[in-house]
């Protein structure tokens, strides 16, 4: 191995994790009761996933009293962000060390993203109508296709069950931060049940000022945010066996920024949609077919002066249509998959990236356990402009008692070129090829019910890393400041430990992640990357009562490839508690960063300071 942190720091690190508490395979419920999708692509007991997957249930949702959905997935094991301000700014969401367009974002199964960038645009997805959120560390392209080097990301909103109910939410914060949510959800009983959830919610701050006085962009005032949503979730039943579904998700940004000191209104605004339909049917007894048509779309614009010329506007649309079988043979599972997949840009600008592309996509993947061993292999093929690439995966686990469990996997994956890598005028190259992972891990999982010990270990070795690259190596008209081009190798190795425990009525959780994400080509730690980087949190119930604290707190980083410009590292504090009045009317009041600690995510971007929190919900369940 050439696992290269050092040997002093990841001990010291390791006994201060593992002192606070027993390791803990998730993060967020017990994996004997919690049903996940993304890992397979089908519900399965958490208990029973060989990949390393953790859920964030609707009550950490709750009790998080997050800005943004990045406040909320910075606080999660193998996670890093970076982001330029507060939380209507563009962010970035690193897995394990990989880029975020080297990772996959679903919302209720569809794949949402820029072509252009290839990432998603993470301020624009609202919190406030996300249900529960899955993750699922390691590549997963024999899955999920292109770009799933990371992880995958699934978004999942509020589904309707149960009696008719309303949920609502109101909250007020510092920089005159107001929130505010509604649920309207249910199902009806019967042969033909229907089962419906409607949510809407808004949010609008003041914000703080995006950027610090070292920075040339930066203009002393706040850059504030209007964040509004839709969502709705509607299924029902015809006959048993069979089903028909829709689903949609509406999100409006409007966020503004600096770009230097200027009385003109510097802003953007960003707008999520996704739809889908959906039938189910079971046309034979082992087997479930899904057939499903979504469509997900990506809109930006962009105001930087007054002049014609400081208008930007970028648009991109996707469609999928999906076709899967599940067989059942015995006790095992065989999946079928077909995808089709296309991707449309619309600019503004250089007609170059005004063009579209498809992916034709087949898959097969087998979930078998013999005894105490389980297996899991997988095989895909994309079929895309940018060529054809086969991916695969084959995870073992084998349990040694019925508390404990070690795992291991191997998976290939592969990124798409984005449409400016490979278009964009002065900078782009079609004739680039897609990125290229290898992955291999191991990992171990004890769980007793109260405590329990996880951890991983990875080394996920990449190759063909489109970077740019200066001179440019096929010619020099037009690219005076580089190019596009596959010419750099990287290592993301490291190892995951999290863990919780409880104690007459204390839960205690913490994780903490010990890595070495490097450029191979240069030996330089990737950008805004640490070698480690963690969580600990307590919480204690007295009768209607919930105290918790939580500490996020994480190494130095570099800004920059070459590693010239250190962003120091960090330790936050956060205080909450919740308390129920009745069955349906409880409050939350939280103080984050307490100790109002200045810290960087990206070089002269301000964070927040010590800001708080408080509202009422009615309904929660």
């Amino acid at each position: 191995m050439t696992f290269r942190i050092s040997r002093p720091a990841a001990l010291t690190s390791l006994a201060l994790a593992m002192a606070a508490c027993y390791a803990h395979a998730e993060s967020a419920s017990s994996p004997a009761d919690t049903v996940v999708v993304t890992a397979t692509r089908t519900p399965q007991p958490l208990a029973n996933v060989i990949s390393d997957t953790i859920t964030i249930s609707a009550e950490q949702i709750s009790e998080s009293g997050a800005g943004s959905i990045v406040d909320l997935l910075q606080r999660q094991r193998g996670i890093e962000i970076a982001r330029n301000g507060g939380a209507g700014t563009a962010s970035s969401v690193y897995i394990r060390g990989a880029n975020s367009n080297q990772n996959i974002v679903l919302v209720d199964g569809v794949r949402i993203g820029s072509s252009t960038t290839g990432a998603a645009n993470w301020s624009a997805i609202p919190l406030t109508a996300i249900d529960h959120i899955e993750i699922v560390y390691g590549p997963l392209s024999s899955l999920y296709g292109a770009d799933a080097i990371g992880g995958v990301i699934q978004i999942f909103t509020k589904k309707g069950k149960g009696a008719p109910s309303v949920t609502a939410f109101a909250g007020y914060g510092s920089d005159k931060t107001r929130e505010a949510d509604a649920t309207l959800s249910g199902a009806t009983g019967g042969e033909h049940s229907f089962s419906y959830a409607i949510s809407a919610g808004k949010e609008k701050s003041d914000g703080f000022n995006a950027t610090r006085p070292a920075l040339s962009s930066y203009n002393a005032d706040r850059d504030g945010y209007d964040k509004e949503n839709v969502s709705g979730q509607f299924s029902l039943q015809i006959a048993p066996g069979y089903e028909a579904g829709a689903l949609f998700l509406h999100s409006k940004l409007e966020s503004q920024y600096d770009a230097g000191a200027s009385a003109y209104d510097v802003r953007s605004t960003a707008s999520l949609d996704t739809a889908a339909v959906y039938g189910k049917a079971k046309l034979v007894p082992n087997v479930d077919t899904l057939v499903q048509y979504s469509e997900s779309r990506d809109k930006g614009q962009n105001w930087s002066s007054a002049a014609a010329a400081g208008y930007s506007r970028i648009d991109t649309k996707q469609t999928d249509i999906t076709v899967q079988n599940d067989i059942r043979i015995g006790e095992d599972m065989l999946q079928v998959l077909y995808d089709h997949r296309k991707e449309e840009v619309s600019t503004n600008g250089s007609n170059a990236l005004n063009r579209d592309r498809t992916t034709n996509s087949w898959a097969a993947s087998y979930n078998a356990r013999r005894g105490a061993n389980l297996l899991n292999a997988a095989i895909r093929r994309d079929n895309s402009v940018y060529g054809s690439k086969n991916t695969g995966s084959l995870g073992y686990g084998y349990d040694f008692t019925s508390q404990l469990r070690a795992t291991a996997s191997y998976g290939t994956s592969f990124r798409a070129p984005t449409y400016n890598e490979l278009y964009y005028p002065g900078y782009g190259n079609p004739g680039n090829k897609p990125e290229q992972g290898k992955n291999a891990e191991i990992g171990i999982r004890w769980d007793d019910g109260v405590n329990a010990l996880s951890a991983n270990y990875y080394r996920n070795k990449l190759s063909d890393l489109l970077v740019n690259t200066t001179p440019c190596p096929f010619g020099t008209a037009g690219y005076a400041f580089g190019c596009a081009y596959n010419v750099s190798k990287a290592t993301l190795e490291g190892v995951t430990i999290s863990g919780a425990t409880k104690l007459a009525g204390l839960n205690l959780a913490a994780n903490i992640d010990l890595q070495d994400p490097k450029d191979d080509s240069s030996d330089k730690r990737l950008a805004r990357r640490s070698k480690k980087h963690g969580n600990v949190t307590a919480d204690y119930r007295i009768a209607a009562l919930k105290l918790g604290a939580e500490l996020e707190f994480s190494g130095d980083r570099f800004d920059d490839a070459a590693n010239k410009n250190r962003l120091g590292g960090y330790g936050l504090v956060n205080l909450y508690a919740t308390y129920a009045f009745t069955r349906d009317w409880s409050a939350l009041v939280r103080w984050n960063n307490i100790g109002d600690k200045q810290y960087d995510l990206a070089r002269n971007y301000g964070t927040p300071g010590s800001k708080v929190f408080a509202g009422i919900r009615y309904g929660y369940k």
